[in-house]
């Protein structure tokens, strides 16, 4: 019984594999000619051969029965009658047992929309995987791609392309040297250093990938920045969107507007392309770009506004703002810096520093004239106070107050409106002669190099004198001194609060590099070349 059981499970497994094997025999269904020779089978004209599901059309083909192979020849067709996928080549070999088709000289592989063309393609109908090498081109509906070798799964069409990558459509043209191209949603995922370039000339670029939506024109890149004729935009993660026009990126953000020279740092940011408007959070940090020097501003929140009228541009700060432009230290809760006329609002306690004085007022108003400061304007509660060489403070104070300045320097200061002022006065830049005190409603103060020298007091003044043995200690302030150097801000304040971060310069670009290489002859092909010209007598 159990001998009978174990001969019939033998029956059923060979009748099993000759199945199996006759069902992947490759078969011979027409050619004008048989012809028969030492160990193959030779078809000629109108060749047309089976296996399994796939039609083999050529001009004329070599079979191996035995061993299940057939070398074509001429005009050679495969098509899969149960999926979309025909390849023609002028020369292939194919294997019956591996499903493995090496297929050579002006082959089109074709899967729907999706055309491969090259010239040395191995597919392997099991796995529907197919492998070019030696340059290869792939064009669908929107994209033309090409590579020097790629990898194509049909199964979940994909395409990997690597060395020498370039992806071409009608907006933009990419290059890389690793390209993942998923042919149904038609998006590509680069690796390393990739180099994109607009059919409007805008440049972007990634060092880390990218990811590109080519039907949506939607970007993403790591390390990676975007720049057109106005503007530049980098984050460590940039998300663009070219249809909206838009701009994320996270992580070491900035945004150069090259027309204004005035660049935005911070750790997020969005940017609105066709509106001219960004928003940069998180240590946020202003360069303002001068012929001369460069103002340093610092804050929570920047928001800056550009326009093709000059009313329309402006750039706002919010939160803990500090600010450095040549010898002006600066900081307030908010700032606004308007273009139209040069001239950056202070609000919310705001104070300046310049050299040697302490200005602060309800609000200042400062104006920039060919790239210096011009005047500062304080309006309410306004108050300067200046140190001399021997630590005294001279104050004024007032309704409000004009600051002039002079190659970036305080020259003159004008108190209008309940002007008070104490000014000590010194023998040489030692010694205390004795302290004024004075009422007037208009007051003019003159400066050199930082240090009071002349005060003219208009409209009635009332004052008087005391020599220093009759001075009190609360005799020496008017009210509302306070004396705050210790809040100045330093240059090591502005980079600790944000150092954007550097990048190289002169990167690697796929576009600056030359289409064709031509190499230099060697040493001794020099030498070899010059000893055949003297024979020949040349």
């Amino acid at each position: 019984m159990i001998k009978n059981i174990y001969f019939l499970v033998t029956l059923i497994f060979l009748l099993f594999v000759q199945a199996s094997q006759a069902q992947n025999t490759l078969e011979i269904q027409q050619a004008d000619l048989l012809q028969g020779a030492g160990g193959f089978e030779r078809l000629l004209h109108n060749v047309r051969m089976k296996h399994q599901n796939s039609l083999i059309y050529c001009d004329s083909a070599h079979f191996y029965r035995n061993e299940n192979k057939a070398i074509l020849y001429g005009n050679v067709r495969i098509v899969d009658q149960n999926d979309p996928i025909t390849t023609n080549s002028r020369y292939a070999e194919y294997d019956g047992n591996t499903k493995i088709a090496k297929l050579r000289n002006k082959v089109v592989f074709k899967n729907e929309s999706t055309t491969l063309y090259t010239e040395f393609l191995d597919y392997d109908r099991t796995t529907g995987i197919a492998n070019y090498f030696n340059d290869g081109k792939v064009v669908d509906s929107t994209n033309v791609l090409t590579s020097k070798n790629g990898v194509y799964e049909t199964s979940i069409e994909k395409i990997t392309f690597t060395e020498d990558v370039i992806l071409v459509n009608p907006d933009y043209t990419l290059r890389t040297n690793f390209l993942i191209y998923r042919t149904v949603p038609k998006t590509s995922e680069t690796v390393g250093v990739t180099n994109i370039i607009s059919k409007e000339g805008d440049k972007l670029n990634a060092q880390k990938g990218s990811f590109y939506d080519t039907e949506n024109k939607i970007f993403r890149f790591y390390d990676g920045d975007v720049e057109t004729e106005t503007s530049k935009v980098y984050a460590e993660t940039l998300f663009y969107d070219e249809n909206q026009k838009y701009y994320e990126g996270k992580i070491n953000v900035s945004v150069l507007n090259k027309e204004r020279e005035i660049e935005i740092f911070g750790e997020e940011g969005k940017y609105w392309e066709d509106r001219k408007y960004s928003l940069v959070y998180g240590n946020a940090l202003v360069q303002k770009y001068f012929e001369a020097d460069t103002m340093y501003m610092i804050a929570d929140t920047l928001i800056s506004q550009d326009s093709e009228k000059a009313e329309g541009r402006h750039l706002l700060a919010f939160n803990n703002v500090r600010l450095i432009k040549s010898s002006l230290h600066g900081r307030s809760d908010s700032l606004a810096y308007i273009y139209a006329d040069s001239t950056i609002h202070l609000y919310q306690d705001p104070i300046l520093w310049d050299n040697k004085s302490q200005i602060s007022a309800d609000s200042i108003r400062f104006l920039i004239a060919n790239e210096e400061i011009d005047r500062v304007y304080l309006n309410q509660k306004a108050f300067t106070i200046t140190r001399d060489t021997i630590g005294n403070f001279n104050q004024m104070k007032g309704r409000k107050m004009t600051g002039y300045f002079k190659e970036q320097k305080m020259s003159k200061l004008h108190i209008q409106g309940n002007g008070e002022s104490i000014y000590f006065d010194l023998i040489g830049d030692s010694t205390l002669r004795g302290m004024n005190k004075m009422l007037c409603a208009n007051i003019i103060m003159f400066f050199d190099n930082g240090n009071l020298v002349k005060t003219n007091w208009l409209v009635k003044p009332e004052g008087s004198f005391k020599p220093p043995h009759m001075l009190e200690d609360d005799e020496r302030e008017l009210e509302g001194f306070k004396w705050r150097e210790s809040e100045k801000p330093s240059m090591e304040v502005i980079f600790s609060w944000r150092t954007p971060r550097k990048r190289e310069e002169n990167q690697f670009n796929f576009f600056n590099e030359p289409e064709a290489i031509v190499p230099y002859p060697k040493e001794e092909e020099i030498q070899k070349l010059i000893k055949e010209k003297l024979k020949s007598g040349e």
